[in-house]
């Protein structure tokens, strides 16, 4: 049975409006006992993440990522806090590869796990699902990382032949939006407990 601080990070509205995580994620969430403060972080990346996926989908067809992975990868991405409690304050990178072998451990797929890894380790080799993953960790707080949104750019402008620079004022564009919301997110993450 979930705490009921786990339960309220789950499914409290907040404002603004945070979508749900996908149930087995949630799932996942209530087995481990996560801290309430990690399923709301959790909850403010998906939402950007589903943004996000809305906008490709509408924009860029073309591109043919993943959707359900990228929404997972952002539902998942900070798992391994749960084991690294410490890194839920403070800075540390030990969650991401004990996020995925949690996952792993877990049953899920390989290449479902890796988002946990893939998330702050971002390059030019990984899947665009991957890098809206590693946008939506950092934008959901309005922080904007250039070498991370120029790959995104890179990616797009290959994948739909349109001028890197029209790609790029649109992502800005959605970027500057979403970033708009950062402190009722940021709030919304600070009013769940660390630990509970």
């Amino acid at each position: 049975m979930p705490s009921p601080a786990l339960r309220r990070a789950l499914t409290d509205p907040g404002e603004p409006p945070l979508r749900p995580l996908p149930d087995e994620v949630s799932a996942l969430l209530e087995e481990l006992s996560a801290p309430p403060r990690l399923a709301a972080h959790l909850r403010a990346v998906h939402d950007v993440a589903r943004s996000l996926a809305d906008w490709m989908e509408k924009r860029h067809p073309e591109a043919g990522f993943d959707r359900e992975a990228t929404l997972f990868g952002a539902a998942v991405h900070d798992i391994g806090k749960t084991i690294h409690r410490e890194e839920l304050s403070g800075p540390g990178s030990a969650h991401e590869q004990a996020g995925y072998e949690l996952l792993v451990s877990q049953g899920i797929e390989v290449n479902r796990a890796r988002f946990a890894r893939t998330h702050a380790a971002w390059s030019a080799d990984v899947g665009v699902e991957d890098l809206l993953v590693s946008v939506a960790d950092k934008v959901w707080k309005a922080k904007r990382v250039t070498d991370l949104e120029q790959l995104l750019v890179d990616r797009l402008t290959v994948a739909s032949g349109q001028p890197s620079w029209e790609v790029f004022l649109a992502l800005d564009d959605l970027l500057d939006r979403i970033a708009a919301d950062a402190d009722g997110r940021l709030a919304f993450q600070a009013s769940h407990p660390v630990d509970g």
